[in-house]
């Protein structure tokens, strides 16, 4: 199959590998509770939601790609969860018998499944060794890490530790939803809580991230990691021009630096065509990445987002597929000439 052929999505999410089974032994959240037909439901940080075998079993999810064409798909470790954030003594152990597992899975797919790793992040030591480990040892490409760490440069500094530990070796990191150790969910709002946390709230702070991203010193501080965005970074394709304004005429000796936001990555997930148009005029297509956000969502996002975009030919396979193969690529050779 030439590579014209690829679709690689480069953002889901995956709860085996264990996971499953160190969950459904606990009483707080995050934890499974059986319903009276029974079902089993998650009951997490913002929530429940019903608990299916798309999220710990890859065979359901290697037959959901083939049905949609998917060649490829990055399992990330559920960062959202909150998993990650539980004392180091409790987790550590199960999150590393986690990535051996998808260490495992893409040797077992010849590479069709691409994992991304959790760290005991309750545990600073212990999650620069796993960042060390995942890259040196099983070759996975990176890490996911909780947005909230990122929300504001100092924020950021906390991250300090582990971004010097994932440069040794070079490592993708996903900046995702979630909470910093230790922290309280926000207050529900009063009505239409999905509406207004898991889209208008999540945007929002995905763009946050990607403020402090190019506002900061990690892109080079840190050469040798790469950093993805999710959500085509939040509200920023709609809203950049007003960043420019409010420097032009408050503060016109720093212009704003649109020009850093090209050195992200982005992901299309569980968003539509007119945002992919908007995303690639800012970003360009050789920055954006397909994305489901499954198995949360389960649109087929080739032919939900990207086939009926406006774009040109080379654009459309670029995101379908040259972007994250061209990423991946890039991280090995890091990887290699470490």
């Amino acid at each position: 199959m030439s590579n014209d052929h690829f679709r690689i999505d480069m953002h889901s999410h995956y709860y085996g590998g264990g996971l499953r089974e160190v969950i459904a032994a606990r009483d707080k959240r995050p934890f499974l509770r059986e319903a009276e037909d029974g079902s089993l439901n998650m009951i997490a940080m913002n929530g429940a939601f019903p608990f299916t075998a798309d999220y710990y079993d890859h065979r359901v999810g290697l037959a959901q790609m083939k049905a949609q064409g998917l060649t490829h798909r990055m399992l990330t470790f559920p960062g959202a969860l909150g998993v990650d954030l539980l004392p180091a003594e409790e987790i550590a152990t199960a999150i590393y018998a986690f990535n051996d597992h998808l260490a495992d899975l893409g040797t077992k797919t010849d590479g069709a499944l691409i994992g991304l790793a959790g760290v005991p992040l309750a545990d600073m030591d212990l999650a620069c060794a796993e960042v060390i480990r995942i890259r040196r040892d099983l070759g996975l490409i990176g890490i996911i890490l909780p947005s909230n760490y990122f929300n504001t440069l100092g924020d950021m500094e906390e991250m300090r530790p582990l971004l010097e530990a994932a440069n040794t070796y070079g490592c993708h990191i996903m900046l995702h939803p979630g909470l910093k150790v230790g922290e309280e969910p926000p207050a529900r709002p009063s009505d239409h809580m999905q509406y207004r946390l898991s889209a208008l709230d999540l945007q929002n702070s995905a763009a946050q991230v990607a403020l402090t991203v190019i506002l900061s010193d990690m892109l080079d501080a840190y050469p040798r990691v790469t950093f993805q965005v999710v959500n085509l970074g939040g509200t920023l394709p709609f809203i950049f021009e007003r960043l420019e304004s409010i420097a032009r005429h408050r503060n016109a000796d720093a212009p704003f630096p649109t020009e850093r936001l090209r050195r992200i990555w982005y992901d299309c997930a569980s968003l539509g065509p007119r945002a992919l148009e908007a995303a690639v005029k800012l970003f360009g297509a050789d920055r954006i990445m397909l994305g489901s956000d499954y198995p949360i969502f389960k649109d087929d996002p080739y032919a939900h987002a990207l086939a009926p975009a406006e774009l040109s030919p080379q654009d459309i396979q670029q995101i379908a597929w040259k972007t994250a193969h061209d990423l991946v690529t890039h991280l090995e050779t890091l990887r290699q000439n470490k």
